[in-house]
């Protein structure tokens, strides 16, 4: 990691590094009690969005990472309904051309329980007139990891085969439009 001219340069990507993110998603216990995090997410010029995230309280290893479709938290984040879906497609990867809008892969909590973050996703938009706009839905992430779609069963092509609902928060944005 390194800052170049303003923007924060990882091994894969680069960001704008500013103060006020255009949107943020508290992150608030599900499944498991000890979980805590937030994630600020900006817009990107060319499309899509870069999260930023930290999230407290995980078993160390992979956990699944979603946009599910509905912004309800109760029942333990089961009231978020399925993955994000406009298109109907199957689950898949980050990378997949051919996958849920919210399939997001999978974070990795070190062994403090601890998952740092950014992703840049060109699928997700924070657009008001974009049909993948996420304001309002809610982020889960999952206690297991995500398969990817590669499961090899039917439930892998739904939901990854991620597990319950450690924790999720609604995607509140702000009121500006901007890119990033």
């Amino acid at each position: 990691m390194m800052m170049l001219g303003g923007l924060l340069c990882l091994s894969v990507a680069c960001f704008v590094t500013t103060t006020s993110p255009d949107a943020v998603v508290d992150i608030v216990p599900g499944s498991n009690p000890n979980i805590r995090g937030t994630l600020y997410l900006y817009r990107r010029r060319s499309g899509g969005v870069n999260i930023r995230g930290t999230v407290t309280g995980l078993t160390p290893g992979l956990h699944g990472f979603h946009v599910h479709a509905e912004g309800d938290l109760r029942n333990s984040c089961k009231a978020a309904g399925g993955h994000f879906n406009p298109f109907m497609k199957n689950h898949g990867s980050p990378m997949d051309g051919h996958r849920h809008a919210g399939d997001l892969g999978n974070i990795v909590a070190d062994y403090d329980g601890v998952a740092h973050f950014h992703i840049a996703d060109r699928h997700i938009s924070l657009d008001w007139n974009s049909p993948l706009y996420i304001g309002g839905r809610a982020f889960v992430i999952h206690a297991g990891e995500d398969d990817l779609g590669r499961g090899g069963n039917a439930e892998s092509l739904k939901t990854g085969n991620a597990g319950s609902r450690d924790g999720c928060g609604i995607v509140r944005t702000a009121q500006r439009p901007r890119y990033y």
